[in-house]
C-alpha cells in the first residue's frame, strides 16, 4: 500500500495533497477577498482618519501631560509600533483588494469587447440588409413610372380638348409633386 501512495505522489497529472500547516487551514479565497475589500474600504474613509487622528491626539496628550498614566516608558515608541503593525496588515489587504478589483475590471473589459464585437456584427448585418432593400426598392416600378408608360402606350387624339386638359393637369400634378422642379 505504501508503494501505491508513493506512486500517486509521483504522478504529475494530479495535484499533490496538502501537507504541513496549510493542510488543516483551508480558507475560502472569496471570503478572504471580501474581508480584505471591507478593510480597504474602511481604511479609505474619512471616519477612519478622524478616529485615528483622535486616538493619536489622546495618546500624545496622555503620554505628555498625564505623567502618572504614562504606559509608554520611551515616548511614542509604542505608538510607532502600533502604526507599523497597522501598516504591515493594511498594505497586503489593500493590495489583495486591488487585485480583486483588477480581476473584475479585466472580466468586465472582456465582456465589453465581446458585446462591442457582437454589436458591430449586428450593425454590419443590418447595413447589408438595408443596402439590399435599397437596391430592391430601386428596381421596383413606381406609380408615376407605370402611369407614364401607360400614357405613352395609349394613343391620344391631339385635337381632343379633353386630352389637352388631361395633359395640362398631369403636368401640374407632376410639377407639384416634384420638389426639385
Amino acid at each position: 500500500m505504501a508503494e501505491a501512495e508513493r506512486r500517486a505522489d509521483l504522478r504529475l497529472d494530479q495535484p499533490r495533497t496538502a501537507r504541513g500547516i496549510g493542510s488543516f487551514l483551508r480558507l475560502d479565497p472569496d471570503a478572504v477577498g471580501r474581508f480584505a475589500e471591507g478593510i480597504a474600504r474602511f481604511l479609505g474613509t474619512g471616519r477612519f482618519l478622524a478616529v485615528q487622528t483622535i486616538l493619536v491626539i489622546v495618546w500624545i496628550a496622555l503620554n505628555v501631560v498625564a505623567v502618572d498614566l504614562r504606559w509608554d516608558p520611551y515616548p511614542f515608541i509604542l505608538l510607532n509600533l502600533a502604526f507599523s503593525t497597522q501598516a504591515a496588515y493594511a498594505a497586503p489587504l489593500i493590495l489583495l483588494a486591488q487585485n480583486r478589483q483588477a480581476d473584475r475590471d479585466r472580466i468586465q473589459a472582456e465582456e465589453d469587447r465581446n458585446r462591442a464585437a457582437q454589436t458591430r456584427a449586428d450593425t454590419e448585418y443590418l447595413a447589408r440588409e438595408l443596402a439590399s432593400l435599397r437596391v430592391s426598392v430601386g428596381e421596383l416600378a413606381t406609380r408615376d413610372f407605370i402611369r407614364g408608360e401607360l400614357n405613352r402606350l395609349v394613343p391620344e387624339d391631339p385635337d381632343d380638348e379633353a386630352a389637352e386638359r388631361k395633359k395640362k393637369n398631369k403636368k401640374r400634378r407632376e410639377a407639384a409633386a416634384d420638389p426639385v422642379g
